[in-house]
């Protein structure tokens, strides 16, 4: 049966679906709003929390990188921005602090070499790919040395791009591999869940999950029940908060609510063997005509 060990937590087809909420830029640079999002996952009950680390001298675009923007903190270029929301050694040193007090395990997605360099300082318990990254060579090369289990995200990908990834990673990774659509948000006709159906008999030897981005909490939650053993969600304080991924984001009652039901999937599925419960027997006494078959 396939299975991975991350730290306490096993991800494997009889076990509760493995939740990741994902911060991602939403802390807004406040290291303070970061605190607020980690306290909100781990009281209701997420298996971890998830960043993204940058290098924006590597990751902005030159062409990108003098365009003016509108931002909280004023009007500046597109590179200021980039480089304002990005957290560095502190910060993260206190996120690591933080997640350990609470009882709750972080991870990052790292968008360049340098800043995988930089994760690999905290021990991190799995490494996520951005969809952005899956055809990255040199960082899945990178990644790979880390021998760690990887979450391979796959919106705006092919099947032979996603192949060639897996093909790249698995021999010494345990691979999880995350059906995405990279919309923000995405569109419900778009989102293509029986891809999860897809990814499973093309991938058999490896768990499939989903990231995703769409509205609401119902397409998880179908996700799950089609087979995804990890759904990774936004997180937000208020979907209406200023920057580009809090529309595609869950506030705390949906949170709540997505949590909850994700963890009695399994149980709700039950065996298969069907059979008659005790607590069944009793009705069936009082309604049903003793003559009948």
């Amino acid at each position: 049966m396939k299975e991975i060990k991350i730290l306490d937590k096993t991800i494997s087809e009889k076990d509760p679906v493995f939740f990741v909420a994902e911060i991602g830029i939403n802390h807004n640079g406040s290291l303070k709003t970061a605190k607020h999002l980690i306290d909100i996952a781990a009281m209701l009950g997420a298996d971890a929390v998830k960043f993204q680390k940058r290098t924006p001298e590597i990751c902005v675009p030159k062409h990108q990188r003098n365009i003016p923007r509108e931002t909280p903190w004023g009007r500046m270029t597109y590179f200021e921005y980039k480089k304002r929301m990005e957290f560095g050694e502190k910060e993260f040193k206190e996120i690591d602090r933080y997640c350990k007090k609470k009882g709750i395990m972080w991870s990052a997605s790292a968008w360049d070499i340098p800043s995988l360099v930089f994760l690999k300082k905290f021990d991190l318990p799995f490494y996520k790919v951005a969809s952005a990254k899956l055809t990255d060579k040199e960082l899945l090369h990178e990644m790979k040395k880390t021998k760690k289990p990887i979450f391979l995200s796959t919106g705006g990908s092919t099947i032979e791009q996603i192949e060639k990834a897996v093909s790249l990673l698995e021999d010494t990774n345990p691979l999880v591999i995350m059906h995405c659509n990279s919309a923000y948000p995405a569109n419900d006709e778009e989102l293509n869940l029986n891809v999860i159906e897809t990814l499973k008999n093309k991938f058999p030897q490896h768990i499939v999950g989903y990231s995703g981005h769409e509205k609401g909490i119902s397409a998880s939650l179908i996700a799950a029940v089609l087979g995804a053993k990890v759904i990774e969600r936004h997180i937000t304080l208020d979907r209406t908060m200023w920057g580009s991924d809090h529309a595609a984001s869950l506030e705390f009652p949906g949170l709540r609510r997505l949590i909850r039901d994700l963890k009695k999937i399994h149980i709700w599925r039950g065996h298969g063997i069907k059979k008659v419960y005790e607590t069944e027997k009793k009705i069936m006494e009082k309604l049903r005509d003793k003559n009948t078959l």
